[in-house]
């Protein structure tokens, strides 16, 4: 208290003069119009730079939440996509959207991924809690990333379209040719479709799709393009390279995609047989 005391007698006179300038501002902003609105935009544009970079940082902070609404908007809007195209319906509204529908997704985050192996796996932080079960489609926004094998209460290890023993139906979204998507393990970059009929259109930058001839994945699901192909003289088919939209060694949140109607196809084709 006595170190105040004498700074403040120390400097009275500096002290002073600090008090009467600033009286004499307050008179002047008080009294002049045009001072007193230069001095309030001053304000208001100090105090809107604080609360900018303080909502800044709350939102920095807040993108995790934010993320997480998006990627189930994301759900949603897939959703209504692919059963608006197994319907043949061109729109479809998200207010009007029922549950009577073919396919539901579930979004999941991706805790582990492999790709350098030949059998590669993936494992997502959802199971059969979340209502998933084996045998269920694994995509994200650029394409597919593999198909659910093993499953714990929250957790699926899902087989990777990088895996040796993968094999999933695809086509040329030119035409309704189709083969089956295989990997030769070489790069986590191409993939290639097999038993592609010779007689198919099939042209370098060509886009492949999935074929939706069976359950788990709709047709017109993106794959990748076209970057070399081959005929296989003995067979007359084509060994086409494909590169893949998806990055497979960066992959953070996907869409497991369940088809409602596959215990009834399963069923009647049990029954034909």
């Amino acid at each position: 208290m006595q170190r105040i005391i004498n700074f403040i007698i120390r400097n009275q006179s500096f002290l002073l003069f600090l008090l009467l300038f600033l009286l004499s501002v307050f008179f002047t902003i008080q009294s002049h119009s045009y001072h007193k609105s230069k001095f309030i935009n001053s304000a208001n544009f100090l105090s809107g730079g604080i609360y900018d970079g303080a909502n800044s940082i709350s939102q920095y902070f807040g993108l995790r939440k934010e993320n997480e609404v998006l990627i189930e908007e994301n759900n949603r809007l897939k959703s209504i996509m692919f059963n608006s195209e197994t319907n043949g319906s061109e729109t479809t509204s998200i207010d009007t959207i029922s549950y009577d529908t073919k396919y539901r997704l579930t979004s999941a985050a991706v805790i582990k991924n492999s790709y350098s192996l030949t059998t590669n796996m993936l494992l997502i932080d959802k199971g059969v809690n979340d209502g998933l079960k084996e045998d269920l489609g694994v995509i994200t926004s650029k394409g597919i990333i593999g198909i659910i094998e093993n499953l714990s209460g929250n957790y699926s290890s899902v087989i990777s379209i990088l895996n040796s023993n993968s094999r999933i139906n695809a086509q040329l979204k030119k035409s309704d040719h189709f083969g089956t998507l295989e990997w030769n393990t070489e790069s986590p970059v191409f993939v290639q479709l097999v038993d592609m009929p010779k007689i198919a259109p099939v042209s370098v930058g060509d886009t492949i799709i999935t074929g939706g001839r069976s359950t788990i994945f709709p047709k017109g699901i993106p794959i990748g393009k076209v970057t070399d192909f081959k005929l296989d003289l003995a067979e007359d088919f084509y060994t086409i390279q494909v590169e893949l939209f998806n990055d497979m060694t960066n992959i953070g949140h996907v869409f497991v995609i369940e088809n409602l109607d596959t215990e009834e196809i399963m069923n009647l084709l049990e029954n034909d047989e």
